[in-house]
């Protein structure tokens, strides 16, 4: 099995691993990359510090109703 990855694939990994879906192979590989890439350590510890500031900011979304009312005001202001 192959250890060694490249600097995309870790990267691709690193964002899997935002959101979880990163297997445990997946991060074995990763933190193997990470020993001698400094490189995707920042961008892996930059990742991190924007998970965990979006994490604790308290954002909340449009509701899906007035998302849908919106969308269809704009296409009626566009088709003018």
């Amino acid at each position: 099995m192959k250890f060694f990855i490249p600097c995309n694939e870790a990267n691709h990994t690193c964002d899997k691993n935002q959101y979880k879906d990163a297997s445990f192979m997946e991060l074995v590989k990763l933190n193997i990359h990470l020993i001698y890439c400094r490189a995707c350590r920042k961008y892996t510890a930059r990742n991190t510090k924007l998970t965990k500031l979006f994490r604790r900011s308290n954002v909340t979304t449009m509701p899906l109703d007035q998302k849908m009312a919106l969308k269809e005001r704009l296409r009626q202001e566009m088709s003018k």
